[in-house]
């Protein structure tokens, strides 16, 4: 992943950080993602969801996407573990894109590690942020 500035909601960061202390001690968690996850969400800026960039993705944001390589569009919903289910949309944090997609903004090409090498995705448009409809307790 390319090392931009990315924002995260003080909210959003300390649900996360709970998550990562949570699933540190299960043997089943995959601890390079929670790695990846950590890293990603203290070189962030900390911001008041209040204060949040409308085109920034957040946690529960609806983001449509676009493979640069391919140019093929995808629509995701970053959700915590428990609500993922890739084959609705609903995109884990802890899945590498999750966790790329966290923080970036409209127009951003997101890059991060696949087996083949490295995958681009540019994020076209956040069709919904929970702070910017108001939505704080998501």
């Amino acid at each position: 992943m390319a090392a931009r500035t990315i924002y995260v909601t003080k909210f959003d960061m300390d649900r996360l950080t709970e998550l990562i202390d949570g699933l540190r001690g299960v043997p089943k968690a995959n601890q390079a993602n929670l790695d990846l996850l950590e890293k990603e969400l203290y070189r962030a800026v900390l911001v008041e969801p209040q204060e949040i960039p409308c085109d920034t993705v957040t946690m529960n944001s609806r983001v449509s996407v676009t493979d640069v390589a391919s140019g093929e569009k995808a629509t995701y919903t970053l959700v915590f573990p428990s609500a993922a289910n890739i084959a609705t949309g609903k995109l884990s944090i802890l899945a590498p894109l999750g966790t790329a997609l966290l923080g970036y903004r409209t127009g951003e090409v997101v890059e991060w590690p696949v087996p083949s090498g490295h995958r681009k995705l540019r994020i076209d448009e956040i069709v919904y942020q929970p702070e910017a409809a108001g939505d704080f307790h998501l």
